[in-house]
């Protein structure tokens, strides 16, 4: 009795770990989490997971994004850069908005691919199987 008790709540804890996974590490495609933004000596740092899911190697990644204000204005364009990202990999980037308060902000818009290099060459995989998050205050997406 006490091993159906035990193989139960096995069972239990399985299921809810399995069930608390965040939905982009089980989607395929380049999956990009806005995982963080705090206020940091003036700066706005942004925090970032990126999920290589496709069947590529992401020799070169970046995006162009556009930054909202408070009054949904674009306050100005950057280009984060994410280097290589080898497939299957997962990689932390950060990045310091200067003089920029994360409450100021309400959306980052990936407006383009600044950059994105598979097998040597161009390519637009970056943008078309990306996948984009949050799970901060800040919006994030296309």
């Amino acid at each position: 009795m006490k091993s159906r008790r035990w193989l139960a709540a096995c069972a239990g804890f399985v299921f809810a770990t399995v069930g608390s996974q965040p939905v982009l590490a089980q989607e395929s495609g380049f999956l990009l989490e806005l995982n963080n933004a705090h206020d940091m000596n003036g700066t706005c740092r942004l925090v970032f997971v990126a999920m290589n899911r496709t069947d590529a190697i992401l020799e070169k990644t970046a995006y162009e994004v556009a930054v909202f204000d408070d009054q949904q204005k674009v306050s100005q364009i950057l280009v984060l850069e994410f280097g290589r990202v080898p497939i299957g990999k997962t990689k932390v980037v950060q990045f310091d908005l200067a003089n920029q308060a994360c409450s100021k902000i309400s959306r980052l818009l990936v407006n383009d691919i600044a950059d994105c290099v598979v097998a040597g060459q161009p390519s637009t995989i970056c943008l078309d199987a990306l996948k984009a998050d949050t799970r901060t205050e800040i919006g994030f997406g296309l």
